[in-house]
Protein backbone atom coordinates (compact mmCIF):
# COMPACT_ATOMS: atom_id res chain seq x y z
CA UNK A 1 0.00 0.00 0.00
CA UNK A 2 3.11 2.24 0.71
CA UNK A 3 5.70 3.01 -1.83
CA UNK A 4 10.00 2.94 -0.17
CA UNK A 5 11.41 6.12 -0.02
CA UNK A 6 14.55 6.48 -1.40
CA UNK A 7 18.06 5.34 0.72
CA UNK A 8 16.53 2.65 2.11
CA UNK A 9 14.79 5.35 4.54
CA UNK A 10 11.04 3.75 6.61
CA UNK A 11 7.68 4.44 4.70
CA UNK A 12 5.33 6.54 6.70
CA UNK A 13 2.11 7.08 6.81
CA UNK A 14 1.15 10.68 7.63
CA UNK A 15 -2.24 11.55 8.93
CA UNK A 16 -0.37 14.34 11.57
CA UNK A 17 -0.94 17.19 9.17
CA UNK A 18 1.49 19.36 7.11
CA UNK A 19 4.41 18.48 9.86
CA UNK A 20 7.67 19.74 9.46
CA UNK A 21 9.73 16.83 10.78
CA UNK A 22 7.41 14.43 8.66
CA UNK A 23 8.84 16.58 5.22
CA UNK A 24 5.64 18.69 5.74
CA UNK A 25 4.37 18.01 2.16
CA UNK A 26 4.29 15.13 -0.95
CA UNK A 27 5.27 17.89 -3.72
CA UNK A 28 3.16 17.15 -7.30
CA UNK A 29 5.16 15.82 -10.09
CA UNK A 30 4.66 19.45 -12.06
CA UNK A 31 6.44 20.50 -8.78
CA UNK A 32 8.98 18.23 -8.71
CA UNK A 33 9.90 18.65 -12.75
CA UNK A 34 10.58 22.40 -12.33
CA UNK A 35 12.58 21.90 -8.99
CA UNK A 36 14.88 19.31 -10.96
CA UNK A 37 14.79 21.44 -13.91
CA UNK A 38 16.22 24.43 -12.23
CA UNK A 39 19.02 21.84 -11.26
CA UNK A 40 20.87 22.10 -14.32
CA UNK A 41 21.32 25.73 -15.18
CA UNK A 42 23.09 28.81 -13.56
CA UNK A 43 20.82 32.10 -12.84
CA UNK A 44 20.61 35.43 -11.88
CA UNK A 45 19.07 35.03 -8.83
CA UNK A 46 17.38 38.68 -8.35
CA UNK A 47 15.96 37.65 -11.36
CA UNK A 48 14.31 34.49 -10.49
CA UNK A 49 13.05 36.41 -7.46
CA UNK A 50 11.43 38.92 -9.72
CA UNK A 51 9.50 35.98 -10.93
CA UNK A 52 8.40 34.63 -7.49
CA UNK A 53 7.32 38.27 -6.72
CA UNK A 54 5.21 38.11 -10.25
CA UNK A 55 3.69 34.91 -8.93
CA UNK A 56 3.23 36.10 -5.30
CA UNK A 57 1.29 39.03 -6.50
CA UNK A 58 -0.68 37.22 -8.52
CA UNK A 59 -1.62 34.84 -5.94
CA UNK A 60 -1.74 37.28 -2.78
CA UNK A 61 -2.66 40.49 -3.94
CA UNK A 62 0.47 41.43 -2.39
CA UNK A 63 2.46 44.69 -3.69
CA UNK A 64 5.61 42.22 -3.61
CA UNK A 65 7.17 39.20 -2.27
CA UNK A 66 9.85 36.88 -2.25
CA UNK A 67 10.96 33.41 -0.88
CA UNK A 68 13.19 32.67 2.01
CA UNK A 69 14.34 29.58 3.34
CA UNK A 70 11.15 29.34 5.10
CA UNK A 71 8.19 30.62 7.30
CA UNK A 72 10.43 31.07 10.23
CA UNK A 73 13.25 33.00 8.32
CA UNK A 74 10.75 35.12 6.40
CA UNK A 75 9.60 36.34 10.24
CA UNK A 76 13.20 36.89 11.06
CA UNK A 77 14.06 38.86 7.90
CA UNK A 78 10.75 40.78 7.80
CA UNK A 79 11.66 42.01 11.69
CA UNK A 80 14.52 43.22 11.10
CA UNK A 81 13.70 44.97 7.55
CA UNK A 82 11.29 46.94 9.95
CA UNK A 83 14.38 47.73 11.67
CA UNK A 84 16.27 48.60 9.01
CA UNK A 85 14.73 49.70 6.31
CA UNK A 86 16.86 49.76 3.42
CA UNK A 87 20.00 51.02 4.99
CA UNK A 88 22.41 47.88 4.02
CA UNK A 89 25.45 49.35 6.99
CA UNK A 90 22.38 48.99 9.61
CA UNK A 91 21.35 45.32 7.55
CA UNK A 92 25.21 44.27 8.39
CA UNK A 93 25.18 45.22 11.47
CA UNK A 94 22.24 42.76 12.72
CA UNK A 95 21.91 40.93 14.93
CA UNK A 96 24.16 43.43 17.64
CA UNK A 97 23.60 46.58 16.83
CA UNK A 98 19.75 46.81 16.25
CA UNK A 99 19.03 50.56 16.94
CA UNK A 100 16.99 52.27 18.82
CA UNK A 101 13.35 50.27 17.23
CA UNK A 102 14.08 47.00 18.26
CA UNK A 103 11.01 45.93 20.04
CA UNK A 104 8.29 43.64 18.35
CA UNK A 105 4.85 43.60 20.37
CA UNK A 106 3.17 39.97 20.05
CA UNK A 107 0.38 38.81 21.77
CA UNK A 108 1.20 36.65 25.11
CA UNK A 109 -1.29 33.58 23.88
CA UNK A 110 0.49 33.75 20.67
CA UNK A 111 4.08 32.93 22.24
CA UNK A 112 3.74 29.56 20.64
CA UNK A 113 6.54 26.70 19.96
CA UNK A 114 5.83 25.73 16.77
CA UNK A 115 9.11 23.23 16.44
CA UNK A 116 10.67 25.71 17.89
CA UNK A 117 9.84 29.03 19.76
CA UNK A 118 8.38 31.85 17.57
CA UNK A 119 9.84 34.33 19.98
CA UNK A 120 13.44 33.11 18.57
CA UNK A 121 12.32 33.69 14.95
CA UNK A 122 12.31 37.56 16.30
CA UNK A 123 15.45 37.56 18.57
CA UNK A 124 17.80 36.03 16.01
CA UNK A 125 17.25 39.62 14.10
CA UNK A 126 18.41 41.43 17.09
CA UNK A 127 15.13 42.24 18.25
CA UNK A 128 13.51 42.16 21.44
CA UNK A 129 10.20 40.52 21.94
CA UNK A 130 7.78 43.13 23.82
CA UNK A 131 4.71 40.29 25.29
CA UNK A 132 1.11 41.95 25.70
CA UNK A 133 -1.79 41.04 27.80
CA UNK A 134 -1.87 37.87 29.66
CA UNK A 135 -1.71 34.39 27.97
CA UNK A 136 -5.30 33.98 27.92
CA UNK A 137 -6.31 38.13 27.46
CA UNK A 138 -4.92 40.54 25.25
CA UNK A 139 -7.22 43.84 25.72
CA UNK A 140 -7.39 46.48 23.13
CA UNK A 141 -6.02 48.91 25.84
CA UNK A 142 -2.89 46.63 26.45
CA UNK A 143 -1.98 46.50 22.97
CA UNK A 144 -2.29 50.27 22.55
CA UNK A 145 0.16 51.27 25.69
CA UNK A 146 2.57 48.46 23.99
CA UNK A 147 2.59 50.62 20.70
CA UNK A 148 6.27 53.02 22.10
CA UNK A 149 8.64 54.50 19.93
CA UNK A 150 11.10 51.78 20.84
CA UNK A 151 8.49 49.29 19.09
CA UNK A 152 9.49 48.75 14.96
CA UNK A 153 6.90 45.74 14.13
CA UNK A 154 3.84 43.51 15.59
CA UNK A 155 3.56 39.83 15.19
CA UNK A 156 0.05 38.30 14.87
CA UNK A 157 0.58 34.51 14.82
CA UNK A 158 -2.04 32.04 13.34
CA UNK A 159 -1.63 28.97 14.32
CA UNK A 160 -3.47 25.60 15.90
CA UNK A 161 -0.14 26.08 18.56
CA UNK A 162 -1.86 29.55 19.97
CA UNK A 163 -4.78 30.40 22.54
CA UNK A 164 -8.05 30.51 20.55
CA UNK A 165 -9.49 32.85 23.08
CA UNK A 166 -9.30 36.34 24.48
CA UNK A 167 -7.03 37.86 21.66
CA UNK A 168 -7.28 40.85 19.98
CA UNK A 169 -8.69 39.91 16.36
CA UNK A 170 -6.14 40.79 13.42
CA UNK A 171 -8.60 43.68 12.08
CA UNK A 172 -8.63 45.08 15.55
CA UNK A 173 -4.89 44.16 16.06
CA UNK A 174 -3.78 46.10 13.08
CA UNK A 175 -6.03 48.96 13.30
CA UNK A 176 -4.18 50.07 16.96
CA UNK A 177 -0.74 49.20 15.35
CA UNK A 178 -1.36 51.78 12.26
CA UNK A 179 -2.92 54.30 14.62
CA UNK A 180 1.03 54.03 15.76
CA UNK A 181 2.26 54.16 12.57
CA UNK A 182 3.46 50.27 13.21
CA UNK A 183 3.65 47.57 10.69
CA UNK A 184 1.86 44.43 11.15
CA UNK A 185 3.62 40.64 10.39
CA UNK A 186 1.40 37.94 10.41
CA UNK A 187 3.13 34.75 10.31
CA UNK A 188 0.37 31.74 8.83
CA UNK A 189 2.78 29.56 7.75
CA UNK A 190 0.13 26.76 7.70
CA UNK A 191 -2.67 28.26 6.39
CA UNK A 192 -4.79 28.27 3.02
CA UNK A 193 -5.75 31.49 2.83
CA UNK A 194 -3.58 33.64 0.32
CA UNK A 195 -5.48 37.16 0.36
CA UNK A 196 -7.88 37.68 3.67
CA UNK A 197 -4.98 38.23 6.41
CA UNK A 198 -3.57 41.52 3.95
CA UNK A 199 -7.41 42.20 3.62
CA UNK A 200 -7.62 41.85 7.28
CA UNK A 201 -4.82 44.98 7.56
CA UNK A 202 -1.43 42.95 7.72
CA UNK A 203 1.28 44.76 5.89
CA UNK A 204 3.55 41.67 5.54
CA UNK A 205 2.13 38.30 5.96
CA UNK A 206 4.65 35.27 5.94
CA UNK A 207 3.43 31.54 4.35
CA UNK A 208 5.16 28.09 4.22
CA UNK A 209 5.38 27.21 0.58
CA UNK A 210 5.93 23.61 1.74
CA UNK A 211 3.22 22.96 3.83
CA UNK A 212 -0.64 23.05 2.46
CA UNK A 213 1.18 24.69 -1.22
CA UNK A 214 2.87 21.17 -1.42
CA UNK A 215 6.27 22.97 -2.89
CA UNK A 216 9.79 22.77 -1.36
CA UNK A 217 10.91 23.68 1.84
CA UNK A 218 10.62 27.34 1.38
CA UNK A 219 8.95 30.30 2.93
CA UNK A 220 6.81 33.36 1.08
CA UNK A 221 7.35 36.68 2.67
CA UNK A 222 4.07 39.06 0.88
CA UNK A 223 2.97 42.84 1.37
CA UNK A 224 3.79 46.04 0.84
CA UNK A 225 6.51 46.96 -1.15
CA UNK A 226 8.71 48.89 0.82
CA UNK A 227 8.54 46.38 3.58
CA UNK A 228 9.40 43.73 1.86
CA UNK A 229 12.25 45.02 0.02
CA UNK A 230 13.53 45.59 3.50
CA UNK A 231 12.81 42.21 4.47
CA UNK A 232 14.87 40.93 1.18
CA UNK A 233 17.96 43.35 1.86
CA UNK A 234 18.62 41.18 4.99
CA UNK A 235 19.89 38.49 2.55
CA UNK A 236 23.40 40.77 2.79
CA UNK A 237 23.41 39.89 6.55
CA UNK A 238 21.58 37.60 8.81
CA UNK A 239 19.60 36.29 5.41
CA UNK A 240 22.65 34.56 4.67
CA UNK A 241 22.43 31.70 6.69
CA UNK A 242 18.68 31.30 5.68
CA UNK A 243 19.45 31.50 1.57
CA UNK A 244 16.83 29.55 -0.54
CA UNK A 245 18.28 27.49 -3.47
CA UNK A 246 17.63 28.28 -7.31
CA UNK A 247 15.47 24.69 -7.34
CA UNK A 248 13.59 25.40 -4.35
CA UNK A 249 12.18 29.09 -5.41
CA UNK A 250 11.78 27.38 -9.28
CA UNK A 251 9.78 24.26 -7.24
CA UNK A 252 7.28 27.10 -5.13
CA UNK A 253 6.50 29.03 -8.15
CA UNK A 254 5.35 25.96 -9.32
CA UNK A 255 3.40 24.72 -6.35
CA UNK A 256 1.99 28.57 -6.39
CA UNK A 257 0.53 27.88 -10.28
CA UNK A 258 -0.52 24.60 -9.14
CA UNK A 259 -2.42 26.27 -6.26
CA UNK A 260 -4.43 28.58 -8.85
CA UNK A 261 -5.80 25.43 -11.16
CA UNK A 262 -6.02 23.19 -8.01
CA UNK A 263 -9.69 20.77 -7.45
CA UNK A 264 -9.95 22.09 -3.69
CA UNK A 265 -13.73 20.77 -3.88
CA UNK A 266 -12.96 17.33 -5.39
CA UNK A 267 -9.56 17.24 -2.76
CA UNK A 268 -12.11 17.82 0.11
CA UNK A 269 -14.84 15.36 -0.91
CA UNK A 270 -11.32 13.12 -0.85
CA UNK A 271 -10.66 13.90 2.20
CA UNK A 272 -14.53 13.45 4.18
CA UNK A 273 -14.35 9.71 2.02
CA UNK A 274 -11.15 9.48 4.27
CA UNK A 275 -13.08 10.41 7.64
CA UNK A 276 -15.86 8.58 7.05
CA UNK A 277 -14.40 5.86 6.68
CA UNK A 278 -12.21 5.72 9.75
CA UNK A 279 -15.65 6.73 11.73
CA UNK A 280 -17.16 3.43 10.37
CA UNK A 281 -13.72 1.35 11.59
CA UNK A 282 -14.05 3.21 15.09
CA UNK A 283 -17.81 2.25 15.28
CA UNK A 284 -18.89 0.76 18.02
CA UNK A 285 -15.87 0.06 20.12
CA UNK A 286 -15.63 0.65 24.17
CA UNK A 287 -13.90 3.35 25.33
CA UNK A 288 -13.64 5.06 21.80
CA UNK A 289 -15.39 7.86 20.79
CA UNK A 290 -14.65 9.35 17.23
CA UNK A 291 -16.11 12.97 15.99
CA UNK A 292 -15.46 15.07 12.92
CA UNK A 293 -13.98 18.21 14.11
CA UNK A 294 -12.51 21.61 11.93
CA UNK A 295 -9.91 23.55 11.54
CA UNK A 296 -8.79 25.74 14.59
CA UNK A 297 -7.55 28.86 12.32
CA UNK A 298 -10.60 28.02 9.61
CA UNK A 299 -8.65 26.43 6.82
CA UNK A 300 -10.97 23.85 4.58
CA UNK A 301 -10.13 20.84 6.29
CA UNK A 302 -11.92 18.72 9.18
CA UNK A 303 -9.94 15.71 10.98
CA UNK A 304 -10.96 13.03 12.67
CA UNK A 305 -11.12 13.37 16.75
CA UNK A 306 -10.41 9.89 18.63
CA UNK A 307 -11.26 10.55 22.61
CA UNK A 308 -9.96 7.57 24.40
CA UNK A 309 -11.10 6.41 27.84
CA UNK A 310 -8.49 4.37 29.45
CA UNK A 311 -10.64 2.96 31.93
CA UNK A 312 -12.45 1.38 29.60
CA UNK A 313 -10.24 0.46 26.58
CA UNK A 314 -7.17 -0.58 29.43
CA UNK A 315 -5.10 2.22 26.77
CA UNK A 316 -4.51 5.71 26.90
CA UNK A 317 -4.64 8.39 24.14
CA UNK A 318 -0.76 8.97 24.07
CA UNK A 319 -0.15 5.23 24.42
CA UNK A 320 -2.38 3.99 21.27
CA UNK A 321 -0.37 7.32 19.37
CA UNK A 322 2.90 5.39 20.47
CA UNK A 323 1.84 2.02 19.38
CA UNK A 324 0.48 3.16 15.90
CA UNK A 325 3.68 4.66 15.36
CA UNK A 326 5.92 2.25 16.19
CA UNK A 327 4.32 -0.46 13.63
CA UNK A 328 6.46 -1.75 10.81
CA UNK A 329 4.70 0.84 8.58
CA UNK A 330 4.57 3.88 11.23
CA UNK A 331 1.10 5.76 11.12
CA UNK A 332 1.68 9.12 12.98
CA UNK A 333 -1.36 10.62 14.19
CA UNK A 334 -1.51 14.10 15.19
CA UNK A 335 -1.14 14.02 18.89
CA UNK A 336 -0.12 17.42 20.38
CA UNK A 337 -2.75 17.38 22.47
CA UNK A 338 -2.68 13.39 23.80
CA UNK A 339 -2.91 14.94 27.37
CA UNK A 340 -6.35 15.73 27.16
CA UNK A 341 -7.51 12.17 26.35
CA UNK A 342 -7.68 12.51 22.09
CA UNK A 343 -5.32 12.43 18.99
CA UNK A 344 -6.60 13.42 15.58
CA UNK A 345 -6.61 11.93 12.03
CA UNK A 346 -6.02 14.63 9.49
CA UNK A 347 -6.58 13.47 6.08
CA UNK A 348 -4.36 15.65 3.97
CA UNK A 349 -1.54 14.23 3.05
CA UNK A 350 -2.62 10.78 2.16
CA UNK A 351 -1.41 8.57 -0.45
CA UNK A 352 -4.02 6.01 -2.14
CA UNK A 353 -4.49 3.07 -0.52
CA UNK A 354 -3.42 4.53 2.95
CA UNK A 355 -6.84 5.47 4.19
CA UNK A 356 -7.99 2.15 4.12
CA UNK A 357 -4.59 1.12 6.07
CA UNK A 358 -4.93 3.13 8.75
CA UNK A 359 -8.71 2.06 9.32
CA UNK A 360 -7.61 -1.53 9.34
CA UNK A 361 -4.83 -0.59 11.77
CA UNK A 362 -7.24 1.22 14.11
CA UNK A 363 -9.96 -1.19 14.65
CA UNK A 364 -7.02 -4.14 14.93
CA UNK A 365 -5.36 -2.41 17.34
CA UNK A 366 -8.58 -0.79 19.40
CA UNK A 367 -10.15 -4.53 19.83
CA UNK A 368 -7.10 -6.12 20.30
CA UNK A 369 -7.63 -6.67 24.53
CA UNK A 370 -4.79 -8.40 25.29
CA UNK A 371 -2.31 -5.83 23.65
CA UNK A 372 -4.07 -2.66 24.91
CA UNK A 373 -3.04 -4.12 28.28
CA UNK A 374 0.38 -3.80 27.49
CA UNK A 375 0.56 -0.45 26.06
CA UNK A 376 2.50 2.24 28.28
CA UNK A 377 0.78 5.23 28.22
CA UNK A 378 3.53 8.04 26.38
CA UNK A 379 3.09 11.20 27.69
CA UNK A 380 5.99 12.89 28.11
CA UNK A 381 7.54 12.10 24.44
CA UNK A 382 4.25 13.84 23.22
CA UNK A 383 4.65 16.86 25.50
CA UNK A 384 8.04 17.32 24.66
CA UNK A 385 7.58 18.40 21.58
CA UNK A 386 9.76 16.04 19.50
CA UNK A 387 12.93 16.86 21.56
CA UNK A 388 13.52 13.37 21.91
CA UNK A 389 14.28 12.66 18.52
CA UNK A 390 16.92 15.43 18.63
CA UNK A 391 18.25 13.86 21.74
CA UNK A 392 18.45 10.54 20.68
CA UNK A 393 19.54 11.21 16.78
CA UNK A 394 23.17 9.52 16.23
CA UNK A 395 22.90 7.07 18.93
CA UNK A 396 22.82 4.02 16.66
CA UNK A 397 25.70 5.03 14.75
CA UNK A 398 27.89 5.51 18.04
Amino acid sequence: MTDTPPFGLSPVINVSGTITGLGASIASHAVREATAAMMGHFVNMHELQSRANQAIQRLTGAEAGFMTASASAGISLTVAGCMTGMDPGLAEELPCSPGPKSRVAVQLGHLCHYGAPVSQSVELAGADVLPVGQSTLCTDHSLRRAMGPEVSSALYVVSHHVVHYGQVPLKRFAEIAHEADVPVIVDAASEYDLRGFLADGADVVIYSGHKFLGGPTSGIVAGRRDLVRAAYLQNIGIGRGMKIGKESIAGAIAALEAWETRDHAGIREQEQVALDLWSAALEGIDGVTARPVADPTGNPLDRLEVTIDAGILGADASGIASALASRQTPIIVRNHEVELGYFQLDPCNLKPGQAEVVANALRELLTDHAALDQIPEDLASARNGGTDGYLSWGDAEE
